[in-house]
């Protein structure tokens, strides 16, 4: 880690691996530096440099368009330099091991290090192995921290405070990452959380986290704030979760007559990729007067840009 020269800043976490290892003030000093950063990207003004000299590597162990893309052109827009591994063309497909690889990126003094491992807690062991900042891109099913700050940020951009707020979460809970973050996330920050999903596609004692479950999507979406639909995760799953796609969107696919339920002015999230006609109607996604879909990948560039920031020469207090 590069020692800080200004002591009005300072680095929050060596590592970024779960929003659960986050204090409400940590949240709340990346997510106004993010917020900076998302009025600065829309603006032809350049960004300052703070990451000029610095080595971002990101090594994905699972296909990525929106965070691998985002993490690059957040290491870029800082001043960083960035280099791609692919696991399929790299070593790793040889048998090399993750240890192994953790040793040889350890030994090429990269800055940061953002990893995505089909396998809960392997970038965990990863950063336990290397001598630079680890943020996880996704762990398994266990945690996205960067979706979940993203996604919290959009909803504080949209509707100013997060406290109070009914969020429902619809869909494939139990295969979610994204789901668990940002439950973890959003109840810190004062919302109430529903999980709406069909019973296979819940996870086995969820309820300790504080959240409310429906198996009926009228029902849970009632005076609803944000309606958060999450993918159908097939590639996930080993037997039989659903009886088909057309049943699931009967029963809890997003659309026209179920958001009825919500409030007037609730507005429609997803982490992507959207299966359209599965979980969510096409006319709803595209309706920019309630989704916010295309706003958060906007703003998850925002965000990377601060975690980069913070894992590297700190941000503001």
């Amino acid at each position: 880690m590069k020692p800080l020269k200004d002591s009005k800043r300072t680095l929050l976490k060596p590592h970024l691996l779960s929003v659960e290892e986050l204090s409400i003030p940590e949240i709340d000093i990346l997510l106004n530096k993010a917020n900076f950063y998302a009025d600065a990207n829309r603006q032809k003004g350049k960004i300052e440099k703070t990451l000029k000299g610095s080595t971002v590597i990101t090594l994905f162990f699972e296909t990525s368009t929106r965070t691998k893309t985002s993490f690059e052109l957040a290491a870029k827009r800082l001043g960083a330099d960035s280099i791609g591994i692919n696991a399929s063309t790299s070593a790793i497909k040889k048998g090399e091991t993750l240890i192994d690889t953790a040793m040889t990126l350890n030994a090429m003094h990269a800055d940061i290090l953002i990893v995505r491992h089909p396998d809960s807690g392997a970038v965990k062991l990863l950063s336990e192995k290397v001598n630079c900042a680890v943020i996880n891109a996704g762990d398994g099913t266990h945690e996205h921290p960067t979706q979940a700050l993203l996604d919290a940020l959009t909803i504080k951009r949209n509707k100013k405070n997060i406290k109070g707020l009914n969020i429902a979460i619809c869909g494939d809970v139990l295969h979610s990452r994204v789901a668990r973050s940002n439950i973890l996330l959003l109840s810190k920050l004062g919302a109430r959380i529903r999980i709406i999903a069909p019973p296979t596609l819940i996870p086995k004692g969820i309820e300790n986290l504080g959240v409310e479950i429906f198996n009926n999507m009228e029902k849970g979406l009632i005076n609803c704030d944000i309606v958060m639909m999450l993918r159908l995760q097939t590639e996930r799953m080993k037997g039989l979760y659903v009886p088909s796609t057309r049943e699931y969107f009967k029963f809890y696919g997003l659309d026209h007559k179920k958001l009825k339920n919500a409030k007037k002015d609730a507005l429609i999230m997803h982490p992507g990729p959207m299966n359209r006609g599965i979980e969510i109607d096409s006319s709803l996604a595209d309706n920019l007067d309630r989704s916010v879909i295309h706003q958060q990948v906007e703003i998850g560039v925002a965000v990377r840009m601060a975690c980069l920031e913070m894992l590297t020469v700190g941000i503001d207090k």
